[in-house]
C-alpha cells in the first residue's frame, strides 16, 4: 500500500487538537440548547454570547455584526441572497467575477434567472485577477451589491480586494468578500483590511470543525433571511446554533489565524520546488500566478489528459489532490476559472496540490518522483480514449 500524501489543504484541513479540546466539553457537559429558559439553556447562551463576542474581538467587529452560520456556502448564500432581496427596490444589478466558488456564482445565476435581476460577470486577466478599472466601469446607477472573492480556492489568485472594496465604499454599494480561502493563509490584522460591507469565513478551511462558519455584516446593513423558523442569530438565520462547531471555529480563529497556520516561508520553498519538477513535464502547464498568489498552491493543466485521469493516477500513488474545487467532486464539468484565464481547451486538466503545516519536504520529493510517469499514464490514456 503507497504512503499518503496530502495535499488538498484547500479542501480541507484536519482537527487541531486545540479546537478538538475546546469543542468537547460542549459534546459532553454544556449540550442545552442556548434558546431554552431553564438554566441547562441560560448556560448554553451565556457561553455562545461569551463565544460571539470572542469572535468580534479577533475579528475587530461589533458582536451584533457577527452572524454564526453551517459553513462558508451559508454565509455566501446569506450575504448574496440576502442583500439582494433586501435592497432591490433601489436596483437589481449586480456583479461579481467569472472565478469565484460556486457558492457564489449559483447564487447570481439564480438571482438572474428566477428574481429579475441582472448579473455583470467581471472578466479576469491570465493571471486570474479582476481589474479594479473594470469595476469602475461596471457599475451603474442601479449596481446594489458586488461580491469578489478574497482568494481563489483552484489557482490561489489573490485579489486587490482593499482595493475593489474602496471602489464600492466611494460609491455607496454593498460589497462582499468570500474570504473563505484566505483565513490561516495569509496575514490577518482585523475585517476593515478588506473594506467589505461582508465577508465569509468558514473553520473547517484552517483547521476548525466542518459546519461552521461566519458572515460578518457591517452594521446597519441588514440582510433578509433565507431560512425561517425562529429568531436566533438576531433574526437573520433561524435554527438551534451549533454551539460546539461555533466554539471550534472561535478558538480556530483564535489560535490558527494570527499568525497564519500556513507557514508561508516553509510553504513557498515546497510550493517552489514543486513548480520546478513540474514545469520540465512534457505537456504541464502552471497556471498560478508566481506572484500575488497563495503560498501553498499549485494549480497546473496537463496536455492530452482529463482530471479524473489524473486523480485516479495521483490515488494509486497515495497523492491527496484536487481537479479543482472540493465542493464539485466528481463532476465532469470543466473548471470555469480556467475557462475564465482563456485556456478552455485545458479545463478539463486541472491539478491542483494545495499543500499545509504537515506537508514536508520528503512528501515533495515522493510527489516530484511519482508525477511524471502518472501523467505519461494518464496521456497515455487520453490518446488511447480519442483513438476509439
Amino acid at each position: 500500500m503507497p504512503r499518503t500524501v496530502y495535499f488538498d489543504y484547500n479542501a480541507t484541513t484536519p482537527l487541531d487538537e486545540s479546537v478538538r479540546a475546546a469543542m468537547l466539553p460542549f459534546l459532553t457537559e454544556n449540550w442545552g440548547n442556548p434558546s431554552s429558559v431553564h438554566h441547562l439553556g441560560r448556560k448554553a447562551r451565556a457561553l455562545l454570547d461569551d463565544a460571539r463576542d470572542r469572535a468580534a474581538k479577533f475579528l475587530g467587529a461589533k458582536p451584533s455584526e457577527i452572524i454564526f452560520t453551517g459553513g462558508g456556502t451559508e454565509a455566501n448564500n446569506l450575504a448574496i441572497f440576502g442583500t439582494a432581496r433586501a435592497l432591490k427596490a433601489k436596483g437589481k444589478h449586480l456583479i461579481t467575477s467569472a472565478v469565484e466558488h460556486h457558492a457564489v456564482l449559483h447564487c447570481f445565476d439564480y438571482l438572474e434567472k428566477n428574481e429579475g435581476f441582472t448579473v455583470t460577470r467581471l472578466p479576469v486577466d491570465v493571471n486570474g485577477r479582476v481589474s479594479v478599472t473594470n469595476l469602475q466601469d461596471a457599475i451603474r446607477p442601479d449596481t446594489v451589491l458586488v461580491s469578489i472573492m478574497a482568494a481563489n480556492n483552484e489557482i490561489g489568485t489573490l485579489q486587490p480586494i482593499s482595493e475593489l472594496g474602496a471602489v464600492c465604499r466611494e460609491r455607496g454599494i454593498i460589497f462582499h468578500t468570500d474570504a473563505v480561502q484566505m483565513f490561516g493563509k495569509e496575514p490577518f490584522t482585523n475585517l476593515s483590511q478588506f473594506n467589505a460591507d461582508l465577508v465569509s469565513i468558514c473553520a473547517h478551511k484552517f483547521h476548525g470543525p466542518k459546519g461552521a462558519g461566519l458572515l460578518y455584516i457591517k452594521s446597519p446593513l441588514h440582510p433578509d433571511p433565507i431560512l425561517f423558523g425562529g429568531g436566533h442569530e438576531n433574526e437573520r438565520r433561524a435554527g438551534t446554533e451549533n454551539l460546539a462547531a461555533i466554539i471550534g471555529l472561535v478558538a480556530a480563529l483564535e489560535n490558527c489565524v494570527t499568525p497564519p497556520v500556513f507557514p508561508q516561508a516553509k510553504l513557498q520553498e515546497l510550493t517552489t520546488k514543486l513548480i520546478c519538477c513540474i514545469e520540465k513535464i512534457p505537456g504541464c502547464e502552471i497556471v498560478s500566478p508566481r506572484e500575488l498568489c497563495l503560498a501553498n498552491t499549485v494549480a497546473f493543466t496537463v496536455r492530452g489528459s482529463d482530471g479524473i485521469a489524473l486523480m485516479a493516477g495521483l490515488d494509486v500513488e497515495g497523492i491527496c489532490a484536487s481537479s479543482g474545487s472540493a465542493c464539485s467532486a466528481g463532476s465532469l464539468e470543466p473548471s470555469h476559472v480556467i475557462v475564465a484565464l482563456g485556456k478552455k481547451d485545458a479545463a478539463n486538466s486541472l491539478v491542483r496540490f494545495s499543500l499545509g503545516r504537515a506537508s514536508t519536504a520528503e512528501e515533495v520529493a515522493y510527489v516530484c518522483e511519482n508525477l511524471p510517469e502518472i501523467i505519461r499514464r494518464a496521456q497515455l490514456g487520453g490518446l488511447a480514449a480519442n483513438r476509439l
